[in-house]
């Protein structure tokens, strides 16, 4: 196998990840905004149904969160065909000698320059996903927001990478454990890229699965997975930051996240006969 070839053929398939994971941000933005004097009304066609929910605030209301994220089966669609092409490629003989002839090809590029930096540089999407509404880029929610959402995927993609690589139980191309499928460190970069998608938008997330895109190539390239691992991996993150969202609504409803509340403010007297004085105690709760 030509690795020029090779080379040419992986921007193409993330640039198609990237495509098919933001079509539902088109498909959501197709609405109508109608505005009057007592209520602001957002429309959004049938298509939006796999996106954020509608809008209806009134000012004697509670607003309701307008990008609560809601469950749609389309959104199954790209992480499904990932994992399944992963796994399919775990014990089929014709993928199996497309991966195998790709890591030939990577190694012969690679020589003994082995490059590290994705054990490290996998986790920069989720510290963005963390930090970024931090230090005052726009965000769509709070911060105990994001980090409900955060420990919810970071959960899911724990349980579900760890107990396929027990179930699976597949060799690494260099030999070194039977844990290879599917490729944690790409799992967590992606689900990272897919939480900075949904918080902050595309104009962001394109650096953010960019980063994914090169820890995924350099899991390749470090020899540690095969071809099928990263896919895999890399379904199963954006799956779980999906998974996280659509938790969310949930998070809010039980903890009352979305409901503004003003401060609160008690003053009481106190007397202390001991030193013969007295003053208030102040609580504020905001």
């Amino acid at each position: 196998m030509d690795f020029k070839r090779i080379a040419a053929i992986l921007p193409m398939l993330f640039a198609s990840l990237l495509f098919s994971a933001g079509a539902q941000d088109l498909s959501a933005s197709s609405g109508d905004i109608q505005f009057s004097d007592e209520s602001i009304v957002a429309v959004v066609d049938s298509a939006a149904l796999s996106g954020f929910e509608s809008v209806y605030a009134r000012p004697d209301t509670v607003m309701v969160d307008p990008y609560r994220y809601k469950f749609h089966w389309r959104q199954l669609v790209l992480p499904g065909a990932l994992v399944a092409v992963g796994g399919f490629g775990v014990g089929n003989g014709w993928f199996k000698h497309i991966k195998t002839d790709l890591n030939d090809d990577i190694a012969h590029m690679r020589g003994h320059c082995y490059f590290r930096a994705d054990d490290w540089i996998q986790y920069a999407p989720v510290v963005a996903y963390v930090g970024l509404g931090a230090v005052g880029v726009k965000c769509k929610h709070g911060i105990v927001e994001r980090l409900l959402a955060g420990a919810t995927a970071y959960a899911a993609l724990g349980i579900m990478v760890n107990v396929t690589k027990r179930l699976v139980d597949e060799k690494r191309p260099d030999s070194s454990a039977m844990n290879s499928f599917p490729s944690g460190h790409t799992a967590t970069v992606f689900m990272g890229a897919e939480l900075v998608r949904l918080e902050y938008g595309w104009p962001i997330a394109v650096g953010a699965y960019t980063v994914a895109g090169a820890v995924a190539f350099l899991r390749l390239y470090n020899a540690r997975h095969w071809l099928n691992d990263v896919l895999a991996g890399a379904g199963i993150g954006i799956l779980s930051a999906r998974i996280g969202y659509w938790m969310l609504p949930l998070y809010q409803k039980w903890f009352k996240l979305n409901k503004p509340r003003a401060p609160q403010v008690a003053a009481l007297p106190f007397y202390s006969p001991v030193e013969r004085g007295g003053g208030f105690a102040f609580n504020v709760v905001f």
